[in-house]
């Protein structure tokens, strides 16, 4: 029997809207994608339309090279009165999105944040402190977790909500680890926070030519060492989520932090070769996951079973920031 849930359509979702948005998911969001199928039906469709959204967003900032800053600002503006109900949507997944937004109770505060963070995404390509590039990530990244409980119709939202930030940075963070090379390249972008290049005598110049040091090594080792608190953080609240979400939730997280694992299979260049998870390897994680599911039932648990995120902090290597997300550290 498939561990994949069937696919029936969500009464707020029309067909057009629901194929729309999963298109996108499945072609820009492949690792999510797989976590989504396993949904339930009354989640799933509309997380296919959350993540269209999201990329279309995405795509007005960095599909539009040859239009200028103020046309793409005008256009996330747009975007934004549409996806809160004040114009007419002219895509059917925004349309949707704004149905949903309302329906779910989606404030329209994790709207704004995340549009301003795709209008930051924009103006900003550098991030001097961890502390900076988490204002950036509280809309790009914890605004999402935020709508994902919602939809999910948690029965304690204040609760669950600090964890499910977290786990949405983790994810993101894991992704800009992952795409070093291919953000500077194609974007003139650094997630990394400047201060962790600098700390271990690291410069933009030497990312720019594609040079592993072994600063770089180390710089990278420090943030993975942060990155993993928050799945640690994040993981921690998977408990808090419908019973019928828990499974979903922490397959996503761990196929994100499989990259960890090759990021340390590499010694940490993620200059040279950008971790890719393969498809087989996805399945055989999921398998893996849900065997130690069906057994335990406990997201900590299989998380330390399954993912790749040491269940400890002795691979911190330096300084790292405190972080304060209003949960314990379940270290």
């Amino acid at each position: 029997m498939s561990i994949f849930i069937e696919e029936p359509k969500h009464s707020s979702v029309n067909e057009i809207q629901r194929e729309r948005g999963k298109e996108i998911h499945r072609k820009t969001g492949r690792t999510f994608y797989y976590a989504t199928r396993l949904l339930p039906e009354r989640t799933r469709d509309c997380t296919y339309v959350l993540y269209g959204f999201f990329r279309i967003a995405d795509e007005i900032v960095d599909g539009n090279h040859d239009k200028s800053l103020d046309t793409q600002l005008k256009q996330l503006e747009s975007l934004r009165e549409s996806a809160l109900g004040r114009e007419e949507p002219d895509d059917p997944v925004v349309e949707a999105f704004s149905a949903i937004r309302e329906e779910a109770g989606i404030p329209d505060s994790e709207v704004d944040a995340f549009i301003d963070a795709m209008c930051a995404d924009l103006e900003t390509a550098r991030y001097e402190t961890f502390a900076d590039l988490r204002e950036y990530m509280r809309g790009s990244a914890a605004a999402v977790g935020n709508m994902m409980t919602a939809i999910m119709e948690v029965d304690e939202p204040a609760v669950a909500r600090p964890h499910a930030m977290a786990l949405g940075e983790a994810f993101q963070l894991t992704n800009f680890l992952r795409d070093v090379k291919e953000d500077i390249d194609e974007l003139d972008r650094v997630y990394l926070p400047l201060e962790t290049l600098e700390r271990y005598g690291v410069t933009v110049e030497q990312l720019e030519r594609g040079e592993c040091t072994p600063g770089f090594r180390r710089a990278i080792r420090s943030e993975l060492h942060r990155t993993e608190q928050l799945y640690h953080r994040g993981v921690s609240g998977i408990e808090y989520l419908p019973e019928d979400c828990q499974f979903a939730v922490l397959v996503a997280a761990v196929l994100y932090a499989e990259h960890h694992r090759l990021i340390r299979r590499q010694e940490f260049d993620v200059l040279t070769t950008r971790p890719t998870l393969s498809r087989s390897r996805k399945l055989w994680l999921i398998l893996r996951t849900w065997l130690s599911w069906r057994r335990l039932r406990d997201p900590v648990t299989v998380f330390r079973r399954v993912g790749a995120i040491p269940a400890d902090d002795t691979e911190a290597d330096g300084k790292t920031d405190e972080l304060d997300y209003g949960v314990p550290s379940t270290n």
